[in-house]
């Protein structure tokens, strides 16, 4: 399938598949996928995350029980004080690209679906799991009558409908989401229709998406991102400056169930990880995100804090330019792959905060679809600097003066990852740096496809827990320019992609996925690198607050709900 826009790939850059959390994430903000920028909270932090359904709090209510979090409803008076990666910029789910921003309107709007304590979607503002009909191209969705916007108006089909085409309509920077989708019907007030493009058994997982409310946001759009949104929430917005605070207050009227315990929530940034840490061990902060691996033992064994973390539907990655210059030769991406361990770069500079990934979704996500993650081990080498020599000298592609050059984003481990790189090329005999740029500068130059911006560069990816949020996003060639910043062609790969997107059969999707996942791993599109935790410091005085494997910040929900002694 051609792409009209392949040439000019700047101009189709969607920043949320960077920063946006797991999918991006909301507690809940979800969908497709997000380019995680997830280290050591340089811009606003971890992954979105591994998962394993449990089920055990839909268990419980099959069996007549309630879970704490059901137990325990308003009436608390305390307030909060969470420290950020980074500051918030905006807060219109329709428009927002950065996690910290998500982290906080996540507060303030409900999502269509979200997650139980796993990655089992449950209905929110919908009063049910979606009717599927005609071959997973159309999709009905109930809604809860009680759903109301902050303002009091009912939540209704339209709303809904709304919420789900305006990044389209307006060209914002999250159209690409939603890409799939062919007309959304408001069948009444309270019942919503998808009509979709193809048949798309992944759907559900682009479904956790905000709710806006359409009469107020079309009132006076930037009035409503950055000064008074209007959401079905469990808090409301109070106060925000730039770079100081964002404040958020208990919606007492909040219609969904449970109702905080918390009064009152001020999010703070911090940027510097370990001075992140020290205003956890003051009490400045009573959860602070992102525990950088040097500081994970020092918060271990504090005495009045505790590390809540949890693998997240993430995957971190060392990619190739496969447009042009020395690595868009196979070869030679193999030969790299022999300069040096990613097993050890990981172990020194990862672990605990995240573990060794060998292939492009997550390990929950492969053990769901039974994916054959032993044989994928097998395919990296072991370090073998003599080999590595050898293939890149006896290369016509290699100049015997070639430097490699590595860019790498704002973060420590990625960055050690490419140090890694950089430091085995150097044993062969050849020259590689190693560039560390911030986000603006390293998102322009990672998707030019030249040679002199990029050879390599390391970047991470969150998504829902499904592999078309990873493999389409990733590797088709519908999205070179936008995340594909590998340039990788391959017909056949991404025809089997295509074909387990445009499906809604599990096993036949599981075959494409499995020959596509092979071809990107022995073509050694990306070398995958590790999957990194959703991890938070939390004092002792916090109770009932949960990390969770999607969203990245979850204050209440059906699985938890904190409160400050």
């Amino acid at each position: 399938m051609s792409d009209p826009d392949r040439t000019n790939p700047k101009e189709r850059l969607s920043r949320r598949q960077y920063l946006r959390g797991a999918a991006c994430s909301a507690l809940v903000v979800s969908v497709a996928g997000c380019q995680t920028d997830g280290g050591d909270g340089e811009d606003g932090g971890g992954a979105e995350g591994q998962q394993t359904a449990t089920g055990t709090e839909t268990e419980q209510q099959e069996e007549g029980g309630e879970t704490q979090a059901q137990e325990e409803t308003a009436g608390g008076d305390g307030s909060l004080t969470f420290a950020q990666a980074k500051s918030p910029i905006e807060f219109d789910p329709i428009v927002l690209n950065d996690v910290p921003s998500a982290e906080v309107a996540g507060l303030l709007f409900d999502p269509l679906y979200t997650y139980d304590e796993g990655t089992n979607l449950v209905p929110q503002i919908a009063a049910d799991m979606p009717e599927v009909e005609r071959n997973a191209q159309r999709w009905i969705v109930p809604l809860n009558t009680d759903a109301t916007f902050q303002n009091g108006d009912a939540v209704t089909a339209e709303d809904v409908a709304y919420s789900f085409t305006a990044p389209v309509e307006e060209e914002t920077e999250n159209a690409g989401e939603f890409s799939m989708i062919d007309t959304v019907e408001a069948v009444d007030e309270s019942t919503v229709q998808f009509d979709l493009k193809f048949e798309f058994g992944a759907f559900d997982s682009y479904l956790p998406w905000e709710i806006v409310s359409k009469s107020v946001r079309e009132e006076d759009k930037e009035a409503y991102n950055t000064q008074s949104p209007v959401g079905a929430g469990p808090f409301t917005f109070e106060d925000w400056q730039e770079g100081e605070f964002v404040r958020v207050t208990r919606w007492d009227d909040y219609w969904g169930d449970p109702t905080p315990n918390l009064a009152e929530i001020e999010f703070v940034p911090v940027e510097e990880p370990t001075t992140r840490i020290t205003t956890l061990r003051t009490g400045e902060n009573e959860i602070v995100k992102n525990i950088p691996p040097a500081n994970w033992q020092t918060v271990e064994e504090m005495d009045d804090a505790s590390i809540e973390s949890v693998l997240g539907t993430s995957y971190f990655y060392l990619a190739f330019n496969c447009n042009e210059g020395p690595t868009a030769d196979p070869e030679v991406r193999e030969a790299i792959d022999y300069a040096f361990s990613m097993d050890s770069a990981v172990e020194q500079f990862v672990e605990p905060t995240g573990e060794r990934q060998y292939a492009p979704v997550p390990r929950a996500i492969s053990e769901d679809w039974e994916f054959p993650t032993d044989e994928w081990e097998q395919v990296p080498h072991e370090r073998d600097v003599d080999q590595a020599k050898s293939m890149l000298d006896d290369n016509d592609n290699v100049p015997d003066d070639w430097s490699a050059r590595i860019i790498v984003p704002p973060d420590d481990k990625r960055e050690q990852i490419g140090v890694s790189v950089s430091n085995g090329l150097q044993e062969a005999g050849y020259d590689a740096t190693v560039q560390r740029l911030d986000w603006g500068a390293f998102l322009e130059q990672y998707v030019s496809g030249s040679a002199d911006d990029y050879n390599m560069y390391t970047l991470g990816w969150a998504g829902s827990p499904d592999p078309d949020t990873f493999m389409y996003f990733l590797f088709s060639h519908e999205e070179i320019g936008t995340t594909n910043g590998t340039y990788y062609e391959n017909e056949e790969m991404n025809e089997q992609i295509m074909n387990a997107r445009q499906s809604n059969n599990e096993e036949q999707r599981r075959e494409w996925y499995t020959n596509a996942i092979n071809t990107v791993l022995q073509d050694r599109v990306h070398l995958p690198s590790y999957n990194l935790k959703n991890s938070f410091g939390v004092r002792g005085l916090v109770n009932d607050f949960q990390a969770h494997p999607v969203s990245q910040f979850s204050i209440v929900s059906n699985y938890n709900n904190a409160s400050v002694e």
